[in-house]
């Protein structure tokens, strides 16, 4: 593989028809990779192929649900077929979620949520492995979030799945030992700026939106050429994730006081009615990259959110230095 360019690498991306998976796709594509392009929305594919080959790419459309095991041997197989028999980088990304509190939550919502952002992420590795053995390398990407490492309130399913998926990474990573060509690499992007939030199944009866700052989903799809052309183990897109990281660390109570806060804000928010979303089928808005929140964020509100988790370290450190 090349160190400055993936002309001709095949590259398969998940959840392809919008958000991260979307940039990624382009990001790809004006590196020269041949994509692959799999979510349930075909129409959508569709555009993202028309778009990359806009960018002199070729690209490959294969409609996938990362829930059903056959699609995702399908994909493979048609991957494998585009590539000459070769499969360079996979790319794990379709994601879901439910927000609601877990008991209000129907249980198939919580459910489908695990089978598409963790099983299905595990589905994804099991499909490739085998060509990447057979290869003698290749590079798996998992799309993370702060949500691996700081629980989220009223997305329970969401935060089992992706603390799951950061085991999964640290095990796999281990059992691979054996194979240095083969790579393993997780990208934690804080919060990010897709329609997830729009699609994305609601059962809190409350109208939902990001807290910022958010990430430009671009910057993940960056981040993930980068660990394509230099693979390591993790990288993280975005401040907040760290700053996020260490508040939870240091300071006692945090996942109490982070499940106040979320309650207190969608109290205040306003009424709407409770739906699945895109949880059991593709999402009927727009596909695009970004959700359009970034918008209507205001740089002081951004600033102090900063200020805030800072703010929340410091006192959680002095109190921990007391207790002592």
């Amino acid at each position: 593989m090349s160190e400055s360019r993936l002309d001709g690498v095949v590259v398969v991306i998940t959840g392809a028809s919008s958000g991260i998976g979307r940039a990624a796709a382009q990001a790809f594509a004006r590196e020269q990779a041949r994509v692959v392009l799999a979510a349930r929305d075909e129409e959508a594919l569709h555009e993202v192929a028309n778009e990359c080959r806009a960018l002199g790419a070729e690209a490959l459309v294969v409609p996938t649900d990362v829930t059903l095991s056959d699609s995702v041997e399908q994909l493979a197989s048609a991957a494998a077929e585009f590539g000459r028999g070769r499969i360079d980088i996979w790319i794990n990304n379709a994601g879901v979620g439910a927000v609601g509190a877990f008991d209000e939550t129907p249980m198939d919502a919580h459910e489908q949520v695990v089978q598409t952002d963790l099983i299905g992420y595990l589905r994804g590795a099991h499909v490739v492995l085998p060509y990447f053995k057979q290869q003698h390398g290749g590079v798996l990407i998992n799309t993370q979030s702060v949500g691996s490492w700081v629980p989220q309130p009223y997305a329970v399913a969401y935060s089992a799945s992706k603390f799951g998926l950061r085991g999964f990474s640290h095990a796999l990573r281990g059992e691979l030992a054996q194979w240095p060509g083969i790579h393993v690499c997780d990208v934690y992007p804080s919060m990010v700026d897709t329609p997830g939030f729009r699609d994305g199944g609601n059962f809190a009866g409350r109208s939902l939106q990001p807290p910022p700052p958010l990430c430009d989903p671009r910057q993940v799809a960056d981040a993930m050429v980068s660990l394509a052309l230099h693979p390591r183990h993790t990288t993280s897109v975005g401040l907040t994730a760290t700053l996020l990281r260490f508040a939870h660390f240091i300071t006692p109570g945090f996942d109490r006081l982070s499940g106040l806060l979320t309650g207190a804000a969608l109290g205040r928010a306003d009424r709407v009615a409770p739906s699945s979303g895109n949880l059991f089928h593709p999402a009927l808005g727009e596909r695009r990259i970004d959700g359009g929140w970034r918008s209507d964020e205001k740089p002081q509100r951004a600033l102090l959110l900063a200020g805030g988790i800072a703010a929340a370290g410091v006192v959680g450190l002095l109190l921990a230095r007391r207790r002592r």
